[in-house]
Parts: structure tokens; sequence; C-alpha cells
């Protein structure tokens, strides 16, 4: 996907917003890490927004240190959320790390089945890294207002475009606001978010 994005998309000016025929993109993943903690398997999934292709390769280079990232489009890992975190704020801090459909029972964060009863508990001393959680279709804003510890927490909820099926792409969306003077960034984007201001 990188050789694609390089021969087909071209940056704006370092500002991290990649186009092709006009229409921006930034730079996206999503991992599936599976792991032990207090004596249960958990299984979490996990958005990344990454700033720029040159931090993406940096990703890539550690995850390849850690297993195979050529066998899906969202590899699996056994690396805990904490870890994980820590390390994408090693590589840059402006790495946004979102836990991905934090209610689906097998894969989200707060996952009945595989995972925690709070984000302290998943990302320990790295929970201040987490600024928004994405609703996915398996919760909606109202469902997640209710639980105090996400009250300060933006909401976001994305298409499950990892995977080959072109009609899940822009079933879920997330708007962000641009003012007339402000320009098109990555850096905007995650302002935003880490504000929840949009």
């Amino acid at each position: 996907w990188i050789k694609e994005i390089e021969e087909k998309l071209k940056e704006d000016n370092g500002s991290g917003v990649y186009y092709l025929e006009g229409f921006p993109f930034i730079i996206t993943g999503e991992v599936s890490l599976m792991y032990s903690q207090d004596g249960k398997g958990r299984r979490v999934h996990l958005l990344l927004l990454v700033p720029n292709l040159d931090v993406a390769k940096k990703i890539n280079l550690w995850l390849d240190t850690k297993g195979r990232r050529d066998y899906d489009g969202r590899p699996i890992f056994k690396i805990s959320c904490r870890d994980f975190t820590a390390k994408m704020e090693e590589i840059d801090d402006k790495i946004e790390v979102i836990p991905a459909h934090v209610w689906t029972p097998w894969f989200g964060v707060f996952g009945s089945k595989s995972g925690f009863d709070s984000l302290e508990q998943a990302f320990l001393d790295k929970v201040n890294r987490i600024h928004a959680i994405e609703t996915g279709i398996s919760s909606d804003p109202e469902m997640n207002w209710r639980i105090k510890e996400l009250n300060d927490l933006a909401l976001v909820s994305f298409s499950d475009s990892h995977s080959f099926w072109p009609w899940r792409i822009g079933r879920e969306a997330t708007i962000f606001i641009l003012k007339p003077e402000e320009k098109l960034s990555y850096d905007l984007i995650i302002k935003q978010i880490r504000e929840n201001s949009f």
C-alpha cells in the first residue's frame, strides 16, 4: 500500500494530507493486539492516525521485528495496549492511537469477551495518550456518553476500509470542521481530536 500511495497520491506541502484526484487522505491503519493480562486473554483492535509516510515506514520497521504484516489487512501482534501506545509515542508523538469499535465483544477494548473494564486498565500509565475512542457500528454517541470515563474523550467513527469490501467505505463518518482561514492538515485533524473540538 505504501508503494501505491507513493506512486498515486501527492502530499500537499508537508501537511500530512495526501490527494488522489482532489480527494484528501491521511495515513491510517489498524492493528489487532492479542495477549494476556491479569490472567485473561485480551484481543483489542487499535486504529492509528499517522502524520506522514516516513513515520508509517518507521512503524512498519518496528512491527516487522514483532511479527508479520503481510498476511492480513489488520495484522496481529502479541503486544499489550500499553506497550504498543508507548512505542508509537516514542516513534512520533503525532501518532494518534484510538481504540477501535470499542464495544464489539471479541475485539473492542470494552468487549465482553476479551476486553477491559476501563481504559486505564488497558493502557495503564499511557492512558493519557488516548484522546478518542471509535464507536464503530456497535454503539452510538448517546450510548458512550453514559460512561463517565469517556466524557472528556472525542468520539469518532470511521469506515472498515482495511478489508476488501469497498461498499463499507463511508458507511460511517466523522466530520471535521475547517474554518475559512484554516488549511486542511494532519495537525489540524489531530488538534481537533485531542481537544475534542470537531
